[in-house]
């Protein structure tokens, strides 16, 4: 594993975790996000930095993987970074790349399902 390290200089107060989709997905979302935080390449994934706990409450959506600690599985050496937002954050917003993901890999966002009817 290779933990992704923010640039020099971006302040990291809320922790640092990521969120990595499959290249060809990744491409799709970059163009759909109002802002978007520190995205690096691994290969065939890229992966957002997002606050940590990110995950709390929320089922991210496959192929999404959710790393914890910033930490990318199977990468065989330090992924390049591909953006680099202006300013100190290094954080994409994760609800809007939640619900971006959500909608184009047509995954309803569990506050968007039915809840069971009552007798």
């Amino acid at each position: 594993m290779v933990r992704l390290t923010v640039p020099s200089g971006m302040t990291t107060s809320m922790g640092v975790d990521a969120v990595g989709v499959p290249e060809a997905l990744a491409r799709r979302v970059m163009g759909r996000l109002p802002r978007m935080g520190c995205v690096f390449a691994d290969g065939g994934r890229w992966w957002w930095i997002v606050p940590s706990g990110s995950d709390v409450a929320l089922e991210w959506p496959a192929p999404a993987h959710y790393a914890a600690g910033a930490l990318v599985p199977d990468a065989r050496r330090e992924p390049r970074l591909v953006h680099q937002p202006a300013g100190k954050a290094p954080y994409t917003p994760p609800i809007p790349l939640y619900v971006t993901l959500c909608r184009l890999t047509d995954t309803l966002p569990p506050w968007s399902r039915s809840a069971p009817a009552e007798d």
